[in-house]
């Protein structure tokens, strides 16, 4: 099992600013580096990791054991500081393995550290705070017992037992429960022992027991909802199909709700292809995530435009932009991945309602984007989604809002080129078509990350007010710090969360914040009007 995961989703918070750093060491490129301290670093590596993958300069076994070591420093030395972040980890920036990973070494470091140093905490709360969906409970079996052993501290069990009450109901046990799982419901119930909140509860909790070992038992009537489902496997294949036939689908509506039936379970229950009657069946069941990973499926299935235009306007409604915390990212890769242009402006809507929080800064400010090789590094899990997506979305967004902007792409040689290139930020472009002609215009990738040379080329004292860097921070040679005049603000967004970074942080006009989010770039104007900004949590 990977230590760690990640979903695509974005945090509802503004991104801190990390910590004072101090010089010492080199980068990865073997520029002028700068020691983070502990905490900046955990929240780095943790907002910015697709954990468990390698990255351009390290394995992911390395990163995922320096997440590791972080975390139980934290733990011991800043108990309630590295509590509320594990849960907030989860909560609101939603990555979601590593903060179950996060809680299990905490309550390990702690029940291994000297009990009069560490600060009365629960530990079971901390548990219950990072597990949120109803597989996670296993999850966080699975990595325990693979490292250290079956025997279960109280804590790790009581935490687990309180998730399971929350989360076990009857479609979660339909839709989590698989064989594919290293432990299933059952088995989580039975090392943890919870109390059902209720008889319906209860009697689910008895059935998800007796059926893992007596697969033929009678479901009780209580369980409608796993009755219905039961009902339905019993059709054939043809009046399955039949479901679909009749004018109005309200009745396939009505049974596919009825039996907690996802568009995942559907699927296999047809036993065939979904059509255009089938995914209109079950779209209005459908979350936010779920319909805009299917955008080409709904094309390709030739899904009616009236049913298409009910779709759109509930990706493009700012409250459930905002509910569904994606990232940017996301809308991007709908955006490349659907085959029609009907859901372009849809997405050019969501996409710029998931980037309202990227300030309009007065004055004149210098974006540099970096798209040097190891920001060609993937970080979603298709591959089809690079940090420098990222740093592009952010550079173009912000230098859009930017009173006066020069956004520049860098890195140390484009192809033979002079190793960065200014990109024109047109007022009223769609930022979709923005990135459109970053990515077919030749705006990346270059060897190497010369960022000095770049600010150099680039960066005109007394007529810039700020630098604002997009970048993993490992640059190849001399000082980032000391090549911005020390007038001139300098903002570094970090998109990779490496050891060393490339310049001072936390004091003077020198900022570096972390995370995928829009939400970083609000420290910008707060700390311009002389606002303290702090941790999210």
């Amino acid at each position: 099992m990977s230590k760690f995961n990640t979903t695509g989703t974005r945090s509802a918070t503004s991104s801190p600013i990390v910590g004072e750093r101090s010089p010492g060491g080199v980068t990865h490129e073997g520029g002028d580096g700068y020691a983070r301290d502990t905490k900046s670093e955990l929240f780095l590596l943790a907002v910015t990791n697709m954990v468990g993958e390698n990255t351009f300069y390290e394995t992911g076994d390395k990163r995922d054991t320096r997440f590791t070591d972080l975390v139980r420093e934290t733990a011991l030395a800043a108990p309630e500081w590295t509590a509320r972040f594990l849960c907030w980890l989860r909560t609101e920036a939603n990555m979601r393995t590593a903060a179950i990973v996060g809680a299990a070494e905490y309550v390990r470091a702690r029940l291994a550290g000297d009990p009069s140093q560490v600060a009365p905490i629960a530990n079971r709360a901390v548990v219950g705070s990072v597990l949120q969906r109803a597989d996670e409970p296993g999850e966080l079996l699975a990595y325990w017992t693979s490292l250290y052993g079956k025997r279960i501290p109280k804590p790790l069990k009581r935490g687990i037992a309180d998730a399971a009450v929350r989360l076990f109901h009857e479609k979660s046990f339909l839709k989590w429960d698989s064989d594919a799982r290293a432990f299933r419901f059952a088995d989580v119930l039975g090392l943890a022992h919870p109390d059902p909140k209720d008889p319906v509860q209860d009697a689910l909790f008895k059935h998800i027991v007796d059926v893992r070992f007596n697969p033929g038992r009678e479901i009780p009537a209580e369980l409608e909802v796993l009755g219905a489902r039961a009902e339905l496997m019993t059709w054939d294949k043809e009046k399955r199909r039949a479901l679909f036939d009749r004018p109005e689908l309200d009745t396939a509506r009505s049974v596919l709700r009825r039996a907690g039936m996802t568009w995942e379970s559907l699927a296999g229950w047809l036993q065939g292809p979904m059509d255009a009657r089938a995914w209109e069946a079950v779209i209005p069941s459908m979350g936010y995530m779920a319909l805009l990973r299917n955008l080409r499926n709904f094309d390709e299935a030739g899904v009616s435009d009236e049913v298409a235009e009910g779709i759109a306007a509930r990706l493009a409604d700012p409250e459930q932009v905002a509910k569904s915390r994606q990232f940017p990212m996301r809308f991007l890769s709908a955006y490349r991945a659907a085959p029609s242009l009907r859901w372009s402006y849809t997405l050019e809507m969501a996409i710029a309602q998931s980037l309202a929080n990227v300030p309009r800064l007065a004055g004149r400010t210098l974006i540099l984007v970096d798209t040097s090789g190891s920001m060609n590094e993937g970080f979603s899990k298709d591959g089809t989604l690079m940090r420098w997506d990222a740093a592009a979305i952010f550079g173009i967004a912000l230098g859009a809002r930017c009173e006066t902007a020069d956004v520049v792409s860098f890195s140390n040689g484009y192809y033979g080129g002079t190793g960065s290139n200014a990109f024109d930020v047109p007022r009223g472009e769609s930022l979709l078509r923005g990135l459109d002609r970053w990515k077919n215009g030749g705006y990346f990738i270059g060897a190497g990350t010369d960022t000095v040379g770049a600010i150099q080329r680039h960066l005109r004292p007394g007529y810039h007010d700020r630098v604002v860097i997009l970048t993993d921070e490992q640059h190849s040679s001399g000082n980032v710090d000391q090549a911005v005049p020390q007038d001139t603000a300098l903002y570094t967004w970090n998109l990779a969360g490496y050891e060393r970074g490339h310049s001072a942080s936390g004091r003077g006009n020198r900022h570096t914040f972390g995370g995928l989010t829009d939400a970083a770039f609000t420290m910008i104007p707060l700390l311009e009007a002389g606002r303290n900004a702090d941790w999210p949590f």
